[in-house]
């Protein structure tokens, strides 16, 4: 998020998710590929489950599928880190071109979230039991809607111990405060600038969640510190820590949360080794214990190490507990790609991670996930198409906010009329009101909208929070 915003006029090629799965003809596994199940939560009405493919063979794996049945009256929903089809009861999860691939002693693993009762049966690693066995060399390029399953489900073989390669699983998502199921969040402005200031106590009852911009970095490397802004004290005739302490006590007392939000566009803050880890983790759980915030949101535009600031967070979980919340506020290109350095943190973290509000603005024309055009900003088009790399690419719907300024002066491209961002989110929902660009499924549990900022939306009429609000209760 940044005090001024500069437009960035940047076209990039990206790696995007592919949606679909073709069946193509897959390599024989070495003797010794397994894939495990465990339900990772379960809470009555539905759970999530995780599947870990290790390749306990001589030979790389270059491709795998795994194939299993639910029980009748259970269905699937969200998934991540595979391809999926399906036949009636009949699943077959395939790998995404960044996981296919095994070395010898290495593991990967998908989840998904089902609701109904059971657990997947007769489970095949493409053809093979799942608990290892003979394995044919498949040339199928139909799903196996046909093929027998085996008659008993491989119940002997033991999770793996193992951990994925690459990330950890995501899991459902953490109490993270008690949020509602889709949330408007706002940036509050902790300094003078030509929006309205305004005392934290003073923000519009609209927005579920609070970000405090912005806490800063000091001489010692990773660690933050948190004031009130003398500017804005003084513009605002006086406002003291003691004053914005009891506010961050008002809002929540009003069932609202707040957060303290990290770096914006002059944020020098640099996790880039364990001792800055452990000091960002320290320097922060002292700010939330002294202020009462909820939790934090990473806002550093000027790059970040995932390594480190992935250590710092699941530290910083550890000491404030699962209710903390953890938001992140990208910019557009930081999330092109997997591989980038902010969407490798996200995919890191998914576990204990809350919501990543993109800034979908200050960007100029992007890629979308159909990678056939490049979306120029400030259309529902561009929203949604961005939008769709992060959902086909491993985000769960509920850690997907769309970030969007709140009229003139807020940035310098890509503002949008606040009916846009009622379109955007109603396409990714529900499939209506979509642009020429429509998402290859819906994504009923998307998380809801961002603005940078309250202050700004004060100074325009409140018109993003009075028009975006109320829609978010008409999402599924």
């Amino acid at each position: 998020m940044r005090r001024t915003r500069a437009l960035i006029l940047t076209l990039v090629t990206a790696c995007a998710a592919t949606v679909g799965a073709a069946w193509v003809a897959l390599p024989a596994f070495a003797a010794g590929a397994t894939a495990t199940f465990v339900k990772t939560a379960d809470w009555g009405t539905g759970w999530e489950g995780k599947y870990t493919i290790t390749n306990g063979g001589a030979s790389t794996i270059s491709g795998w599928a795994v194939t299993f049945d639910l029980p009748a009256g259970t269905t699937l929903g969200s998934y991540w880190d595979a391809l999926l089809t399906s036949s009636g009861q009949r699943h077959t999860f395939t790998n995404r071109s960044w996981n296919g691939t095994l070395a010898p002693g290495a593991s990967t693993s998908f989840g998904f979230l089902a609701t109904g009762p059971g657990s997947p049966a007769n489970c095949q690693l493409d053809g093979a039991p799942c608990g290892g066995g003979p394995t044919p060399t498949p040339t199928r390029t139909t799903p196996p809607a046909t093929t027998a399953p085996p008659t008993t489900p491989p119940a002997t073989t033991p999770p793996a111990t193992t951990p994925p390669a690459t990330t950890p699983p995501p899991t459902t998502a953490p109490p993270a405060g008690d949020l509602p199921k889709h949330l408007l969040t706002g940036y509050w402005h902790n300094f003078d600038n030509p929006a309205v200031e305004l005392r934290l106590r003073d923000v519009p009852a609209d927005y579920d969640l609070v970000a405090v911009a912005f806490a800063e970095a000091t001489a010692t490397p990773g660690a933050v510190t948190f004031a009130v802004d003398p500017g804005l004290s003084a513009a605002l005739g006086g406002y003291s820590d003691a004053e914005f302490t009891a506010d961050v006590q008002a809002l929540r007392s009003r069932g609202k949360r707040v957060i303290l939000s990290v770096g914006g566009e002059t944020g020098r803050v640099a996790v880039n080794d364990a001792a800055s880890a452990t000091a960002f983790a320290d320097s922060t759980y002292a700010l939330l214990r002294r202020y009462g915030f909820d939790g934090v949101d990473i806002d550093l535009e000027n790059g970040l190490n995932p390594t480190y600031m992935g250590q710092a967070l699941r530290a910083l979980r550890a000491k404030a507990g699962p209710s903390l919340i953890i938001a992140m506020a990208p910019q557009t290109i930081d999330m092109q790609s997997p591989a980038a350095g902010y969407f490798k943190l996200a995919l890191d973290i998914r576990d204990i991670l809350t919501v990543v509000n993109t800034q979908f603005y200050n960007s100029g024309a992007m890629l979308g996930c159909d990678q056939n055009a490049a979306y120029p900003q400030g259309s529902v088009n561009f929203i949604v198409a961005l939008a769709c790399i992060q959902l086909e690419a491993g985000l769960r719907p509920d850690q997907v906010g769309l970030g969007l300024p709140a009229g003139p002066g807020a940035a310098g491209g890509g503002i949008v009329a606040p009916s846009v961002v009622n379109a955007a989110l109603d396409c990714l929902a529900k499939g209506t009101n979509c642009g020429s660009f429509r998402p290859p499924r819906t994504y009923p549990g998307i998380r809801g909208a961002m603005t940078w900022s309250i202050n700004w939306d004060v100074s325009n009429g409140n018109g993003f929070a009075r028009t975006v609000k109320p829609h978010l209760s008409t999402l599924p």
